[in-house]
């Protein structure tokens, strides 16, 4: 895993813009338990690439791991608006069914 987290990394220093980058450290990081730096990843993403839909689906996912409920149910429901906004299907279906579990 480290060598992949390495290889992620020198691709960040080359473009850290890129919000394919941003997300793939975030998910390895989140692999490794590093919820910290997962963390900030993903909401680097959220703040610099509002439409990386998929991005709400794996935060949300994050906050309910590290037990932060609330956080979770709101970055579901900001990920919806956004699915909704942009028309993406998959994503608004993904983050619907996430985030329902917590309106029943």
């Amino acid at each position: 895993m480290y060598k992949r987290l390495e290889q992620l990394l020198e691709l960040y220093k080359e473009s850290e813009d890129d919000p394919f980058v941003i997300y793939a450290l975030a998910k390895e990081y989140e692999k490794a338990d590093r919820f910290t730096e997962a963390l900030d990843f993903y909401l680097r993403l959220v703040e610099d690439h509002p439409n990386y839909t998929g991005t709400y689906y794996h935060l949300g996912g994050l906050y309910e791991k590290i037990n932060q409920t609330e956080k979770a149910k709101n970055i579901y429901r900001k990920g919806l608006e956004v699915a909704k906004k942009l028309n993406d299907d998959h994503a608004y279906r993904e983050l619907f069914s996430a985030f329902s579990k917590f309106t029943t």
